[in-house]
């Protein structure tokens, strides 16, 4: 069994996460539907300040090779990072600490060798993902050729 309990989300999970901390911001104590630690790849986090910084509005944006790590574990607190890797961010759901951080119990290099095995695993996940979108596409590009080419 991994040690690693992190899942892989797309797109619309990651809104409505951040959909549902944002409407929940105001009360004692709030309850997330989604809970557990989750990567988005392809994306990070931007934040943006406004009103003379009494609101902070965030938003996710596409970006190629970049990691958002969510961890909501607790059931009340949505807790947000950006990451380059996805070794990075494994990392930090799995111990709470970043790879810079100094911490005479764990570092980076080691726990990146004792969980090598789930980092593939995961990479290989992401792999799948990729492929299956870049098949999708390819086969929609074919179709409107072909719906081009009735056409004409």
């Amino acid at each position: 069994m991994s040690a690693i309990r992190a899942h892989l989300i797309n797109i619309i999970q990651a809104r409505s996460m951040l959909k549902e901390q944002h409407n929940q911001a105001n009360e004692i104590f709030p309850e997330l539907t989604l809970t557990g630690q989750y990567i988005l790849p392809d994306y990070r986090l931007t934040r943006k300040r406004e009103a003379f910084k009494i609101r902070k509005h965030t938003f996710l944006k596409k970006h190629y090779k970049s990691y958002v790590a969510f961890d909501s574990e607790n059931g009340q607190t949505l807790w947000m990072h950006n990451f380059s890797g996805l070794s990075q961010a494994l990392f930090w759901l799995d111990t709470g600490l970043k790879p810079g951080d100094s911490d005479t119990s764990v570092s980076f290099k080691d726990w990146q060798d004792k969980n090598a095995d789930d980092i593939v695993a995961f990479k290989d996940q992401l792999r799948e993902i990729h492929r299956a979108k870049k098949e999708a596409m390819l086969a929609k590009k074919a179709a409107a050729k072909k719906n081009a080419a009735k056409k004409a």
